[in-house]
């Protein structure tokens, strides 16, 4: 481990994805002086309190650790400025105020999951699947008062497979995004590195928030657009589909892989098609959309057969 870093680094992040790339500035030596995460938050039937994945890993390796609700309150303020850091590092964490991002000397860089400045928001994952790209990665940037509109550091291409839905893309865009923010770090520290603004004119795919309403499948759309859609939102927070039950009980089923069938049929959008025992489909514009794995409220995540031998549905609404 490298023993001549001079930058005192404040790290900010909280869920899964911004662990790998803290544990990588350490593994590479980096003086982290301290860590911010968000506050502990209740969860489950119990409301016991969960702590954030970076608060873990924090604690795991004796970090310094601040948890504010709020990033202007005079306490937390105070106390950052205390670490006194030449840097801070932002992944996956929230908007940050001027008086936060521009606090130390040399102001604060954000990891990125797009090639800014495509995809700016918070979902570039979810929307890069979705809108059927077949590559995208990683930025490391300057934090300004637009969202992540700041200048460019460092960028690095994956390549975005067709077998790839949100979860695996995730996991490569982390690792990958690890090491760009090392590189990144390390020039820093060797003050060779040079910041380029970003080219507005190809600012035109955005990734706004994913909320609930906009997980819900349309099968007015051509099949690929469907299983694309899917992709994207595959495991979490899951496309969905309401349908009636054998017992004409609406329900509601999460949609975790599906398949296109290209076909020549008359049926309207949204006509489900089953068995009952080895395949359930629903009519899109062109043919059939196939699932193949499912999940239900309250229950594990199933393949259709499994999933047909305890459910029986009669249509779609």
């Amino acid at each position: 481990m490298d023993s001549d870093k001079q930058l005192r680094i404040v790290y900010m992040g909280t869920p899964d994805f911004a662990v790998e790339p803290l544990k990588a500035m350490l593994d590479e030596g980096f003086n982290v002086v301290g860590v911010v995460t968000m506050p502990d938050k209740p969860a489950g039937r119990g409301h016991r309190l969960l702590e954030s994945p970076v608060k873990k890993f924090a604690k795991e390796h004796d970090l310094p650790l601040l948890q504010p609700a709020k990033l202007r309150d005079e306490n937390f303020l105070i106390d950052l400025k205390t670490w006194d850091a030449d840097l801070q590092v932002v992944v996956a964490f929230r908007m940050l105020p001027e008086v936060v991002w521009n606090m130390p000397r040399l102001g604060t860089l954000n990891l990125h999951a797009s090639l800014l400045p495509e995809y700016r928001g918070a979902a570039p994952i979810n929307w890069a699947i979705i809108n059927g790209e077949t590559r995208t990665g990683v930025t490391t940037f300057l934090l300004k008062h637009e969202i992540d509109t700041g200048n460019l550091l460092m960028q690095e291409a994956v390549e975005i497979l067709p077998t790839d839905n949100v979860g695996s893309l995730h996991d490569k865009l982390m690792h990958v995004g690890s090491q760009v923010l090392v590189r990144t770090l390390n020039r820093l520290e060797a003050g060779d590195m040079t910041s380029i603004p970003q080219d507005e004119s190809k600012a035109i795919k955005p990734a706004p928030k994913i909320f609930k309403d906009d997980c819900r499948v349309r099968w007015e759309q051509p099949g690929v657009h469907v299983v694309n859609f899917v992709r994207g939102l595959s495991p979490y927070p899951a496309a969905f589909a309401d349908v009636l039950d054998d017992k004409g009980q609406q329900t509601t089923i999460k949609l975790l892989e599906v398949a296109y069938e290209k076909a020549d049929q008359q049926l309207a959008p949204g006509t489900l098609d089953s068995d009952g025992k080895r395949y359930l489909r629903f009519a899109v514009t062109d043919g059939w959309v196939k699932v193949l794995e499912v999940q239900m409220a309250g229950k594990k995540a199933m393949r259709i057969e499994e999933f047909l031998r305890g459910t029986r549905l009669r249509s779609s609404i």
